[in-house]
């Protein structure tokens, strides 16, 4: 046989292989796994055959993220980065303080600032204005659902008190209707329009800077959530384009072409020409993203019930519909049609009905293609919907750091849902159960894209680290096995990375490298493993 390029030896190593969970040695020729064992691989050992000695560290497949935003988290990495803590007065340091090392940018970007930090979830801004006046200030809050605007990009904006609501977002406004510096959804794009654009340069950047981050968490592909633009966002295909033509991309990545929903059915040409456009090497946007509602936190979740108020009384809003259903089923169908996969954003459990709808009635017309769609988020899951998941197909798309007792948790969402609703929040559980296939991902710079954060949460139901000893709904729990496999197998599987995800011959030789074996250690230390070494085809892409 020929001698390998690479040997793991002394493992262990988990395969995420139904047939094979557990080896201890892999080989690898070129970018393929060679062969997956015990003793016999050594036979593999060549001359000049790289070998690692795990030493009992763990080996498995690369871990994959299925929804991301990669290009606009790298470029906000340089820029100004509220991630950092939750104090408003620390916010308004940092702010203070970029603005006065960037003397020359014309608007301070930029965001991470978290809900809680403020009652109600509402930055004003009487609190930006003393802080930067002379210039317009623009800031994303975490889930990048909500913009903090200062006094002067409201007023070059135009946004007055007699300015009305887009259909898709909601202006925040004092007791007279005057803006108080919030924007929520689509509003944003009032004044996001105004900002000037991320320049090629800065987007290649920024893809660059986050394919190392990533890397480094052991991440080897992922789902880009949004290429298009949206909320006066640039597109962030001509990165991964770049890169993908120079080399420079040494993830793999499947792209999500943005569904502008003040559009219709007539789009559906020009996302075809894109799907023929974007497709070099490691890089193809194969896959078209759908948003069908907001989120909890600001009540633009679309749910089955009204949302309550600060006195438990409920109120005449139950979210919003982006797309209305029946539309959405006939732009499904025709997406389908046509072999796209769709990505839908759906939070609330009514928005998880419509987009289970819109994929029933592309298979009632179409038939069976494998196109496999997926819906992100799912935060309320009706439990008549649950067994609807195996039954179509779709792909439950998780985001697991967020189903755990926090602050945005407890005082954001669990009061604003109500006792039903917030039962039926991030049922992990009950979807493996009923036979769904799970991905994973972190709708990074949301949230943190480690994957070994959010697999501690899927299995633990709490935040690593914490002193809080609630566990968030433990029904919903999942072994660790399979946890590991919706951000490895589940994920390579929604990108049609049939070759990737687990550790058979000859499938690709994506890999990390954990410094322990977590599948040993106690539930409660997961999060507290490390990534040593992240390799991608074979190749090295990161090592400590």
């Amino acid at each position: 046989m020929t001698a390998a390029d690479l040997v793991f030896t002394r493992g262990p190593v988990f395969t995420a292989d139904p047939a094979r969970s557990r080896a201890s040695s892999l080989a690898v020729v070129g970018d393929r796994i060679a062969a997956v064992g015990h003793d016999e691989v050594r036979d593999l050992i060549g001359p000049a055959t790289e070998v690692v000695d795990l030493k009992g560290k763990l080996l498995l497949p690369g871990f994959q993220d299925a929804h991301i935003h990669a290009v606009s988290g790298g470029v906000e990495m340089a820029e100004c980065d509220l991630t950092g803590t939750v104090g408003v007065a620390e916010y308004l340091n940092l702010i203070g303080a970029y603005a006065k090392a960037h003397p020359d940018r014309a608007w301070i970007t930029g965001g991470g600032w978290s809900l809680e930090s403020f009652e109600g979830g509402l930055p004003t801004r009487q609190l930006l204005d003393p802080v930067v006046a002379d210039r317009p200030v623009l800031l994303s809050n975490r889930d990048h659902h909500g913009a903090w605007a200062n006094t002067r990009a409201l007023e070059l904006a135009g946004i007055t008190a007699s300015t009305p609501d887009p259909a898709d977002g909601r202006i925040e406004r004092e007791p007279d209707g005057t803006p108080t510096g919030m924007l929520q959804e689509g509003a944003i794009a009032l004044v996001a329009r105004l900002v000037p654009p991320s320049s090629p340069a800065e987007r290649l950047a920024g893809l660059l800077r986050a394919q190392e981050l990533l890397h480094s968490l052991g991440i080897t592909g992922w789902q880009d959530a949004m290429l298009g633009t949206f909320d006066g966002k640039p597109d962030a295909s001509d990165a991964y384009m770049a890169a993908a033509r120079d080399g420079s991309l040494t993830a793999r990545v499947t792209g999500a072409l943005w569904w502008d929903r003040e559009r219709g059915a007539e789009q559906i040409a020009q996302l075809l020409a894109l799907r023929e456009e974007l497709n070099h090497g490691r890089f193809r946007a194969s896959s078209v993203k759908i948003m069908q509602d907001g989120i909890a936190e600001n009540f633009t979740a679309a749910m089955t019930a009204s949302y309550l108020d600060s006195c438990g009384c409920a109120t005449a809003n139950s979210g919003l519909s982006f797309i209305d259903p029946a539309a959405l089923r006939e732009y499904v169908t025709r997406l389908d049609a046509l072999d796209f996969q769709v990505h839908f954003h759906a939070l609330g459990d009514r928005a998880v009905r419509e987009a289970l709808d819109a994929v029933e009635a592309a298979l009632a017309a179409n038939g069976w293609r494998g196109n496999r769609h997926h819906l992100a988020h799912l935060q309320v899951v009706h439990p008549e919907d649950v067994p609807r998941f195996a039954r179509l197909g779709a792909i439950a798309n998780i985001q697991p750091l967020w189903a755990a007792h926090e602050a945005q948790m407890d005082e954001l969402t669990i009061p604003f849902l109500g006792s039903e609703l917030a039962s039926w929040q991030y049922p992990f559980g009950d979807l493996v159960r009923a036979g769904a296939t799970l991905a994973a991902g972190s709708d990074w710079p949301v949230s943190s894209p480690a994957p070994l954060e959010g697999i501690h949460v899927a299995v633990n139901r709490k935040e690593p680290g914490t002193a809080d000893d609630r566990v968030f709904l433990p029904e919903q729990r999942i072994d660790l096995q399979t946890a590991v496999a919706a951000y490895t197998a589940g994920t390579a599987h929604v990108n049609g990375l049939d070759d990737a995800g687990s550790l058979r011959a000859g499938h690709l030789a994506d890999l990390v490298v954990l410094d322990r074996d977590i599948f040993t250690a106690p539930p409660e230390d997961i999060a507290r493993a490390r990534v040593e070494r992240t390799y991608v085809g074979g190749r090295l892409v990161h090592a400590v």
